[in-house]
């Protein structure tokens, strides 16, 4: 079992909003286990990965969209805020859910890693468990660091049971809901 967070919030989720409502455009806030995250920007190989990833769904999956940056309620009782790099659903999914949409309906969110000290808890385990705890079936991990893509799938109970994980170069199934094939040997390009 993963360590969950039990202290107090550092606000309400109402006044995070407003906080991500006000902030710069050059400025991406979350809030994970009670506190406000800076989301870092993306440098550009962290952007080619994500439009890779977008290509290979649209190629096998016409009928859902990859949305980049959109905002899911996630986290027990909805009290979280997180901003994949990637919400793959259904064509016109999101339409009129505003900023922070409910992850009812999101097949699998996606985060690139960012070459930053924070990654290790945001990307591998406090969003990994927020996604799980909101019921996505799916969780893709491209992990720049470690040149692997970690697929996590089967959630129950804010955890996801089943998590398997590929070098960049070999051959990735993601299971139903989604139920593609990622070839990732492009991904050796993207490697630092």
């Amino acid at each position: 079992m993963t360590p969950r967070m039990t202290a107090q919030a550092q606000m309400p989720v109402e006044d995070f909003e407003e906080l991500a409502r006000r902030a710069p455009e050059t400025v991406r806030l979350e809030f994970i286990n009670g506190k406000v995250k800076v989301k870092p920007v993306p440098d550009g190989t962290h952007g080619a990965i994500v439009m890779w990833l977008l290509k290979q769904c649209m190629q096998q999956r016409p009928e859902l969209v990859l949305y980049p940056e959109q905002g899911l309620k996630v986290e027990s009782y909805r009290n979280g805020r997180a901003r994949p790099d990637g919400s793959l659903v259904p064509e016109d999914h999101f339409v009129g859910q505003g900023e922070w949409a409910d992850p009812e309906g999101v097949l699998m969110t996606v985060e690139v890693t960012s070459h930053d000290s924070d990654t290790d808890r945001r990307d591998r385990m406090e969003k990994r468990d927020g996604y799980a705890g909101a019921d996505i079936p799916v969780y893709l991990l491209v992990d720049r660091e470690r040149c692997m893509i970690t697929v996590h799938t089967e959630p129950e109970k804010g955890e996801y049971r089943s998590i398997v994980s590929r070098s960049f170069g070999e051959r990735v199934e993601i299971p139903a809901p989604v139920g593609i094939v990622l070839k990732t040997e492009k991904l050796k390009d993207y490697a630092d």
